[in-house]
């Protein structure tokens, strides 16, 4: 790592606390875990059926993500106006949000006795408390990761080669698909990355919104909290799990030789 003239060598001593903060509980996760028993504790009927619904809920939250989410970053990346900057608000709000708040707010709406849910129950459609719920939760609380990254990198591109391919004649749509899109690739995938280890990793609005009903709502997080109770050993077993696949995850698009952020 060469050093540059203008990061003063103190700046050394709270970099390595900060990351100290973030290692030494990943250490310490490492070092509970009953790895003479770990097969056993994360194959277990309910660890594989929470695992299972994990990994499909997040992948359809991060699906639905990168087809709302896109629409909105080009929206705000292509706009300076008042209204940008109060729908950006809108967007950044789960962030800030208790997880827990955002279930509420879910349940506020899509819920049985919801302002909305409540006509779509009428309808026969239900969807607090199953599956699509769960679905809905993740895609709450991981949309605004790829919103915000994919809009700072379509604010990076260089608008000069859909300028040049608008002056040949393209169409916007073609513009769009040939052009804007791939030039913000690298953006949208480390947002749809960063959506789903996020989508994989949530409990609070999940489990307010979902519940937990093993195989239909019970993501992985929740059954970590059920185990932390009956089973310690599960319940480490099982935390350094989910840490394990979203770390393979960002390994996958984040490696050497490719940086998408």
């Amino acid at each position: 790592m060469t050093h540059r003239t203008d990061v003063p060598r103190w700046i050394a001593v709270p970099a390595v606390i900060g990351l100290a903060m973030l290692a030494l509980p990943l250490a310490g996760l490492v070092l509970r875990v009953e790895w003479a028993d770990f097969l056993r504790l994360v194959t277990t009927e309910s660890s594989r059926a929470a695992l299972g619904l994990s990994l499909r809920t997040a992948a359809a939250s991060t699906l639905l993500c990168v087809v709302l989410g896109v629409p909105l970053a080009l929206l705000l990346a292509r706009s300076s106006s008042r209204w940008a900057s109060a729908l950006r608000a809108v967007v950044l709000v789960p962030l800030v949000l208790p997880p827990v708040v955002g279930g509420i707010a879910l349940l506020a709406t899509f819920g049985r006795r919801g302002w909305l849910g409540e006509h779509l129950e009428a309808l026969g459609v239900e969807i607090a408390f199953t599956t699509v719920a769960v679905v809905l939760a993740q895609t709450f609380v991981s949309l605004p990761f790829l919103v915000i990254t994919l809009e700072g990198s379509l604010r990076a591109a260089d608008p000069g080669y859909a300028d040049v391919a608008a002056t040949l004649g393209a169409a916007p749509g073609r513009v769009l698909r040939r052009v804007t899109l791939p030039l913000a690739a690298p953006g949208l995938a480390a947002g749809a990355v960063l959506s789903f280890a996020r989508a994989l990793g949530e409990f609070g609005a999940t489990v307010t919104f979902a519940g937990s009903l093993q195989g239909v709502t019970r993501a992985l997080p929740t059954e970590i909290y059920l185990q932390r109770e009956v089973d310690p050993d599960a319940a480490a077993a099982l935390a350094f799990l989910l840490v394990a696949v979203a770390v393979v995850v960002i390994a996958l698009v984040h490696r050497p030789g490719r940086s998408p952020w």
